[in-house]
């Protein structure tokens, strides 16, 4: 062997160890206080694409792209202050930062906020109360928390689209309802300590765990070892939905024998909140415990229970507010001394699910998880049988109705029915009472029941979510999930109101038998009532998705394949619709949707970045969407078939340790969408109306509905001195009806074969899709002392609100005679300008936020409070117009009154309101 041959050996064998080396990142988290390891912190490397995720044991680790030399380890987790740590890296070697700590944020203030996310979700009957702000709260984008904390109060919707295009995950089940598609935020309403542990992914961005919709998925983790160990005591009290809130909450951390648990009880309550007699009555339980079996396997088993009752709110004409004000409320009045609402909404549908989650390997996890749901959904409202009509802003009790008359405006009844609705204007609850003595002294049953409409669910969910590194540089996903639905839909008496005994179950207004099989049953106090019927849904579905990270991009595929199947069983048979009509099983109907999605990150250097994305969907309409008129009948929407939805976006991201800004722009179009609604018509024409008549109680079928959607998204902020951070963001954007879809009605007075009435095309393209304001800018300030004391502003300008406006009148019945002829004093500009869609004003709303905390010893007390809407800014947030006014003559005469009887209905948002709130923490 020569002189070299050793030192080359040598040589030879080092370089071979240090190419066979790894470079690696890895650490851990833990309490600073409790030491306790901290699962959920996001770990990044400033200045690159890396981000990794502790686990329970509060560790993590860098394996792949990572950057050499001198670089920034960024620590962050809602509820604790975010660090930043130098470190160094060198080829070959590891870098080992364990124990780091980190300090509870005691100003951490987004509870304050809470109160707007879910408890205002938790009446979806308001105008626009459908969004998407639950899905955001947990992001740290800065455009998303400004829609989640400033926009929601306006009901603005996330590019334009509600929220059954985003999907809600508890520990990897979706909570969505199959009903409409939507989450019921009640369901773990006033849980918020339980509630924070969430992995957003917004728009098309990869999920974990699902699919996601459109506008993205957040997944709520529950699992009892996530918890930071402790307790908190949380006292809070407003005048917005509720008068007070009291909670309670611990967390064990990870005890002996691999054991961990979670709980926490709360209680929300008022007698109103900023509407009149807005009752609010609501519980809330939660239990999680885990077992970690051992270092592969745990298992966790979690319950919810928020079991809540509500009092509702009525929209209102503008003739109605200009008279009362914008608290006013319809559906209540006094009895016996007290206001008693007519229309309650009462949900209570427990949660059970058990989730195991196994590590295969370092590499390689399968989430298994099971979750069954059961319970109610109860709406209480007025049934008048044989009486007038109760409400007390009936058209005909009200000054303009009198204004009206044809014979020439009558002022003295209408200064007296003016007088009448300012000194009283509610329900007559023993008017009702009496009226109902009066009917049972000359032996006819109630002519006023209230009754509930139920909806009592009991859902299955299995699924199975695999994640797997098959190399540095691709993760892949895949999931399986089966559900099964069976819906119990029913009305039930639930006060015959000094009756006795009861209510005739046939229809008052047509007179046909609700129970045909069981004529003329008399209800009585919870007795079913008006119909009775099961929808039973079974959905099997799976996805796969893989995602590829190098130096300078990243980028995803993923798709999904979906079997939707949905029945209707009738247990009543409806006169109307006899035999399998209405009664037995139905036809069962399947739908096939598919996914596919893909995505791309550009990295242009550490601070400048592009993304891309687009996706093509098809699914299932919704239960309510696809039966035409599901409590009397079989009758399915006619050529029904899976909605379409294309949708793409591209941004641009900026980066720097002081200013991170994000621009985005974004398309979408929903295709063959089906839209279901309900209302009483006048002023219909065609020849199969029941005695010839041009009204009806009717259900309304948009067919093959087309709406485009476009705009921008820009959000900003700017840390400007330590202490002191400016933000800003707005949406710009357009969203419109894209086509001339077919309408149709349905009714038991239509006298067809299947109680259908076809009026063709109506001429909706370009008109604005309500649901709140289509554009939105923000500016505020957030001052952060270190004495623990902070302040924050926001101004935040609404534009472009629309009306929603009745399609009836844009199809054929609007020109045409109840002959079928059209009028003859039919004026085309005129009609233009009743049809113009209705634009509300633009308007201001200011909010102001602020608080207090302290350490004393191991505890940490805050006090924090909020003002919203701080001018007390009166503005409208949603209405739609009435369907009272179906045709060109009735809308003509309407409009050219004094004061509309039928003019459009309106919601308002709240004045001036305020959030207090201190806690205590240990």
């Amino acid at each position: 062997m020569g002189k070299y041959s050793i030192p080359f050996l040598i040589l030879f064998n080092l370089s071979l160890s240090t190419f066979g080396q790894e470079t690696l990142i890895k650490g851990s988290v833990k309490d600073a206080q409790t030491l306790e390891p901290i699962a959920g912190v996001t770990i990044s490397i400033e200045d690159s694409q890396l981000i990794s995720i502790t686990d329970s044991k509060g560790e993590f680790l860098f394996s792949s792209n990572i950057p050499l030399g001198e670089q920034i380890l960024k620590i962050s987790k809602q509820g604790y202050l975010s660090k930043r740590y130098p470190i160094v890296v060198n080829q070959g070697k590891t870098v080992d930062i364990s124990d780091m700590t980190m300090d509870i944020d005691v100003s951490e203030s987004a509870d304050l906020f809470t109160i707007t996310l879910s408890d205002d979700e938790l009446n979806d009957d308001i105008g626009g109360a459908d969004n998407i702000s639950g899905l955001l709260s947990s992001s740290q984008d800065v455009f998303q928390r400004t829609v989640a904390f400033e926009f929601s109060s306006s009901f603005f919707n996330v590019r334009g689209l509600d929220s059954e295009n985003g999907t809600v995950l508890i520990n990897g089940i979706e909570m969505n309802k199959l009903y409409n598609g939507r989450p019921q935020w009640s369901n773990w309403g006033g849980l918020n300590d339980m509630m924070r542990n969430q992995e957003l992914s917004t728009g098309l961005a990869p999920s974990a765990y699902n699919f996601g919709g459109v506008l993205g998925s957040t997944n709520i983790n529950t699992r009892a070892s996530n918890y930071r160990k402790g307790g908190q005591i949380t006292y809070s009290s407003s005048n917005r939905s509720y008068t007070n809130r009291l909670m309670a909450s611990y967390a064990s951390g990870l005890i002996k024998n691999g054991w961990a648990f979670a709980l926490m009880v709360g209680r929300r309550w008022g007698e109103e909140g900023y509407q009149e007699a807005t009752l609010y009555d609501s519980n809330s339980f939660f239990a999680s415990v885990e077992n970690k079996i051992n270092d592969n396997h745990s298992i966790n088993f979690t319950s919810i229970n928020a079991p809540n009752r509500r009092g509702k709110s009525s929209p209102n004409t503008q003739e109605v507010y200009g008279l009362k004000g914008i608290k006013y409320n319809e559906y209540w009045g006094y009895l016996d001394g007290e206001k008693r609402n007519s229309r309650i909404k009462e949900v209570e549908e427990p949660i059970m699910m058990l989730n195991h989650y196994w590590d295969i390997s370092t590499k390689t996890s399968l989430n298994t998880n099971v979750a069954y749901q059961f319970g109610k959904l109860g709406n209480s409202r007025l049934d008048n049988s044989g009486g007038s009509n109760p409400s007390p802003a009936y058209y005909q009790d009200l000054p303009s109705y009198t204004l009206s008359d044809l014979n020439g405006p009558d002022y003295a009844l209408a200064y007296q029915l003016e007088q009448n609705f300012l000194n009283d204007g509610q329900i007559d609850w023993e008017r009702i009472f009496d009226a109902n003595l009066t009917t049972n002294i000359s032996g006819q049953n109630a002519a006023y029941v209230l009754y509930e409409d139920r909806s009592d669910d009991k859902q299955l969910t299995l699924n199975s979510i695999l994640s797997s590194e098959l190399t540095e540089n691709i993760l892949v996903n895949a999931a399986i999930n089966f559900q099964t639905l069976k819906s119990e839909n029913f009305g039930e008496v639930i006060d015959i109101l000094g009756s006795n005994p009861g209510v005739l179950n046939v229809d008052s207004f047509d007179n046909y038998q609700y129970d045909s099989q069981n004529p003329n049953r008399v209800a009585g106090e919870g007795d079913k009532y008006r119909y009775n019927y099961n929808l039973i849904a079974d959905i099997v579905s799976a996805y796969a998705q893989a995602q590829f990270k190098y130096n300078k991009v990243d980028f995803y595929l993923s798709g999904r394949i979906t079997n939707t199947k949905y029945q209707r069983e009738g247990l009543w048979e409806h006169s109307r619709f006899p035999g399998n009509a209405s009664f037995g099983k139905g036809e069962e109907l399947s739908f096939t949707g598919f996914g596919a999605k893909a995505g791309a990150t550009y990295k242009i250097s550490g601070k400048h970045l592009a993304d891309i994305n687009g996706g093509y969907i098809t699914r299932a309409p919704s239960l309510r969407n696809t039966f035409s008129n599901s409590r009397e009948n079989h009758n399915i929407v006619q050529n029904i078939d899976e909605e379409k939805i294309s949708t793409a976006d591209i941004s641009y991201i900026f980066r720097s340790p002081i200013v991170k800004a994000k621009i985005t722009g974004f398309y979408s179009k929903i295709e063959d969408a089906n839209e279901v609604g309900f209302y009483f018509a006048d002023g219909l024409s065609g020849d199969d109306i029941e005695n010839n008549d041009t009204s009806a109680f009717v259900q309304e079928v948009l067919q093959g509905l087309d709406k485009k959607n476009f705009g921008v998204e820009v959000g900003i902020e700017a840390q400007v001195i330590p202490t002191i951070k400016l933000k800003g963001a707005a949406s710009v954007g357009q969203y419109t009806y894209d086509n001339n879809p077919n309408l149709y009605l349905t009714s038991s007075s239509f006298t067809g074969p299947r109680g259908s009435i076809n009026y063709g095309e109506a001429n909706l393209k370009n008109y604005k899709v309500p649901g709140g304001p289509q554009r939105a800018y923000s500016a505020g300030f957030e001052y952060r002392d270190p004495d623990f004391w902070w302040v924050g502003a926001t101004a935040n300008v609404f534009t472009n609100t629309y009306l929603d406006i009745n399609t009836l009148t844009r199809t054929r019945n609007f020109y045409l005679d109840a002959d079928g002829l059209p009028f003859n004093d039919y004026d085309p500009e005129l009609a233009a300008q009743l049809l113009k869609q209705e634009k509300f004003d633009d308007y201001l709303v200011v909010n102001l936020v602020g608080g207090k905390s302290w350490k004393i010893d191991n505890y940490f007390v805050g006090f924090f409070a909020s003002i919203g809407n701080m001018f007390d800014q009166d503005y409208k947030t949603g209405g739609y117009e009435q369907g009272r006014n179906a045709n060109y003559r009735e809308l003509r005469d309407d409009n050219a009154n004094p004061k509309r009887v039928f003019g459009p209905k309106y919601w308002y948002g709240r004045g001036s309101t305020y959030f207090i709130s201190t806690y205590i923490r240990f």
